[in-house]
């Protein structure tokens, strides 16, 4: 049992001014996406996903583990991580998040970064030329919101029916002008407990 690669595809962008100013150094925004066969698909309702997750999550998150390093300039380059995938028509959403929420699949990435936070996600269904968004956080800091950011990609003939998009997204900074503060200051100023920030 093996991955069946339709193709791969990446997506980079070099912002390097934003709202009328000048980026002090150029923000890089970057994705890589794998086209696969569902392994799922036309199976009926298939009860236990797990020998195709345990299988294909490593396979998977070391191939695009490999392009996001070449597109981030290495795993020092890259601050801020994201992943997300999307099935096609025929597929079930459990199916979309089947494969990335696996920890085989996101720590290939997180090790290759020196990262410790979880990887924001989203798992969705659509057709092909459908918009991938991957939310990005810090790979070390939840709560530095200089770099919540989103790599926006699609493809014009992916997802099929019967495929699924796996996909990581990453940056090598926050946003060229972030100042809305961090959201450590926000719980402090209302004096709520880090730990405990709804008071429940």
């Amino acid at each position: 049992m093996e991955p069946q690669i339709r193709k791969i595809v990446t997506y980079k962008e070099i912002i390097t001014s934003d709202g009328g100013k000048e980026a002090e150094q150029p923000l890089v925004l970057f994705g890589a996406a794998a086209v696969i066969k569902n392994p799922w698909a036309g199976r009926g309702f298939v009860e236990d996903l797990m020998p195709e997750i345990r299988v294909f999550g490593p396979k998977m998150g070391q191939i695009l583990t490999d392009q996001m390093l070449e597109l981030g300039g290495g795993g020092d380059a890259i601050e801020a991580l994201g992943k997300a995938s999307m099935v096609g028509l025929d597929g079930e959403l459990e199916h979309a998040s089947a494969i990335i929420h696996t920890v085989n699949y996101g720590n290939v990435l997180r090790k290759a970064v020196g990262g410790t936070a979880y990887l924001g996600f989203t798992s969705t269904r659509g057709p092909g030329n459908t918009q991938l968004n991957i939310p990005l956080m810090d790979k070390n800091d939840t709560g530095r919101r200089s770099h919540y950011l989103t790599v926006q990609m699609h493809i014009h003939d992916a997802p099929a029916d019967q495929e699924l998009i796996v996909a990581f997204g990453g940056s090598t900074g926050g946003r060229p002008h972030h100042r809305i503060g961090d959201r450590y200051s926000d719980l402090a100023a209302i004096g709520a407990d880090l730990d405990n920030p709804a008071g429940v």
